[in-house]
């Protein structure tokens, strides 16, 4: 059986709270020893200097209506900054949906950084056919990170 179609639409400014709380629980919810509650201004001001740069935000909605995940992808340059999805919506294909219209937005490649530290995310970008291709620290945490690339078939 497949997971029914998400819906997905563009990012409006009333959904600026609502993207900045399920970002805090979902990086909560990974383990990560870093307070994430502490970096509201951070992702908030994140997302505006994506958003003043080129990239869009794609909202993914809950059955209700509500936003439930998010994705930031910059066209021009297939750079994806944000992937984030609650989680209550863990598994049930949302995330998927929201790679899959930064794909549709950046069809030739993709490049993202991904925390080490979270294999579950790790494991969610390989199953999407982004390959590691460098490795790096996160500038603010410190943390190690990788450099994850998707292309297109015949890029």
């Amino acid at each position: 059986m497949s997971a029914p179609p998400r819906v997905l639409r563009e990012f409006a400014e009333s959904d600026l709270a609502a993207l900045i709380d399920l970002w805090a629980a979902a990086w909560t919810a990974t383990g990560i020893a870093i307070d994430f509650e502490a970096r509201r201004g951070w992702i908030r001001d994140c997302l505006a200097a994506l958003r003043a740069g080129g990239a869009q935000i794609v909202v993914g909605l809950d059955a209700s209506g509500k936003p439930a995940g998010f994705v930031t992808i910059d066209p021009k340059f297939g750079h994806l900054d944000q992937l984030c999805v609650a989680p209550a919506e863990r598994g049930s294909g949302l995330a998927r949906a929201l790679v899959d219209e930064a794909k549709r937005r950046s069809p030739g490649s993709i490049e993202l950084k991904v925390n080490e530290a979270n294999p579950r995310a790790l494991r969610f970008y390989e199953r999407e056919g982004f390959e590691a291709v460098g490795r790096g620290v996160s500038s603010l945490s410190g943390w190690p990170t990788l450099t994850m690339r998707w292309r297109a078939s015949g890029s």
